[in-house]
């Protein structure tokens, strides 16, 4: 015998809408987690989602043999802008996939370090010039790094970030674009029609993101490269089981990929709560790198670094939720029955702080727990792990970061990801490292070294 699924109270026709923050929907999913426990089920305007909060159905519902990814509501209208490219891309097979995975293998990414160095040293560069009385919005200008670096990396094309006042109007268009089209993921189609302005500034950011995707294609096109960095591959790669290549307007949807800047700015958070975690991080570096230029190999020999990543996407992960389906009827947890089709979503949030796997402390900020080779299957594609860990070495080899405000307590800011709300810092330049004016090979050197 199955046993109900639990859900709170709605109201007829629209359910349980008013159950969900608009601006802050991970919030409204944590609280009716600590309510109801590992499962429980909305319904909205007919529509019925469940959602699973602890690590055992989240490991159950992960099996793809039984279940399939599926696109969100929200995650469907990144459709409108972002196509079929890989953010939002419901097959598994489809043609970018193929093409694409090669080119973020560790190997291949361990050959685009120098290009993320330049944007990271940017960033450096600014922040030395500001001086330590600048308040630094850090979201804003790791959002600037990760863009830059995704520009450069991925289609050599340089959007210089920093060498402006406000962020690029991509930068502000796709962040436009993310938060409306996670609220138009709650609302009802004829709720929506009735925003006007709403979806008049909705095509513009679109508008905006197919501008510089068009005029990407259209300097590759008049300067061709042999690069094979990924805009090469998607215009003239041919996958080798359809012997297909892309069509322009897929090409044009992968050109507006963002890599999240969500765990850097997590990291800095709780390291500057973290005094203790941060001394032994900044003792790590300083131990084994120094004020010289690391190079990719460094990056190996710091597994500190690494747990306080590990640990940082654990209780942050910046994508806090994603929808699954199972292919035929199924029970999952033993005794909860689950239609075909049905929407499931995993709230990786609270999954990921399950006590029965995490013990009491699940919700406090401990990277040790992440040594000794413990829980490696953490999340952390090659491209986005070496980012980071470029990121975080060089602002601490060249910085003392602190809080702007000591009694700042953690506010989330949420569109597809999350990241943490009105958080700014100050950066001292560190007195016994020399400043950056240069950018040489960290490849190079690895080279050397070896």
């Amino acid at each position: 015998m199955h046993t109900p699924i639990p859900s709170p109270p709605g109201l007829p026709f629209v359910g349980n809408v008013d159950a969900i923050d608009k601006d802050l929907p991970l919030q409204s999913l944590h609280l009716l987690a600590k309510q109801y426990g590992d499962i429980y089920q909305l319904t909205m305007f007919g529509d019925t989602r469940i959602i699973v909060n602890s690590s055992a159905l989240m490991s159950e519902v992960s099996d793809e043999k039984r279940f399939a990814k599926k696109i969100a509501a929200n995650s469907n209208q990144l459709r409108n802008a972002a196509g079929d490219g890989l953010f939002t891309s419901d097959s598994l097979t489809s043609i970018e996939d193929r093409l694409l995975m090669p080119i973020f293998t560790p190997a291949s990414v361990c050959n685009i370090a120098d290009d993320m160095l330049d944007i990271v040293s940017q960033l450096v560069l600014k922040w030395e010039r500001f001086g330590a009385n600048t308040v630094i919005d850090v979201a804003s200008d790791f959002s600037r790094v990760t863009l830059d670096t995704i520009c450069l990396t991925a289609m050599s094309y340089r959007l210089n970030s920093f060498y402006r006042e406000s962020l690029h109007p991509f930068a502000l268009a796709m962040a436009d674009f993310l938060l409306e089209s996670t609220k138009r993921g709650a609302r009802s189609q004829l709720v929506q029609s009735a925003l006007i302005a709403e979806n008049a500034k909705y095509d513009a950011d679109q508008k905006t993101l197919f501008s510089v995707a068009d005029d990407i294609l259209a300097q590759r096109r008049a300067n061709p490269t042999d690069r094979q960095d990924i805009l090469n591959i998607l215009m003239y790669g041919v996958d080798k089981e359809t012997g297909r290549g892309l069509p322009e307007k897929t090409i044009q949807y992968n050109v507006r990929h963002e890599t999240t800047s969500g765990m850097l700015v997590f990291a800095v958070y709780y390291l500057l709560t973290s005094p203790e975690t941060l001394r032994k991080l900044r003792e790590e570096i300083d131990t084994k790198i120094g004020g010289r230029l690391f190079t990719t190999t460094d990056l190996n020999t710091l597994p500190y670094l690494i747990a306080v990543m590990r640990e940082t996407l654990r209780l942050s992960p910046t994508a806090p939720a994603r929808t699954v389906a199972p292919f035929e009827d199924v029970t999952i947890g033993g005794k909860y029955f689950v239609r075909k089709g049905q929407s499931i979503i995993v709230n990786t949030y609270d999954c990921q702080r399950d006590r029965k796997v995490w013990g009491d402390d699940a919700d406090e900020f401990k990277p040790e727990r992440m040594l000794d080779g413990k829980y490696e299957a953490l999340p952390g594609g090659a491209f986005a792990w070496q980012e980071g860990q470029i990121a975080l070495v060089t602002i601490l080899q060249h910085f003392d970061l602190v809080m702007d405000d000591p009694h700042y307590e953690l506010q989330l800011k949420q569109t597809l990801s999350i990241k943490p709300k009105n958080f700014n810092i100050r950066a001292t330049p560190r007195k016994d490292k020399p400043r950056l004016f240069a950018v040489p090979s960290i490849n190079k050197q690895a080279a050397a070294k070896a």
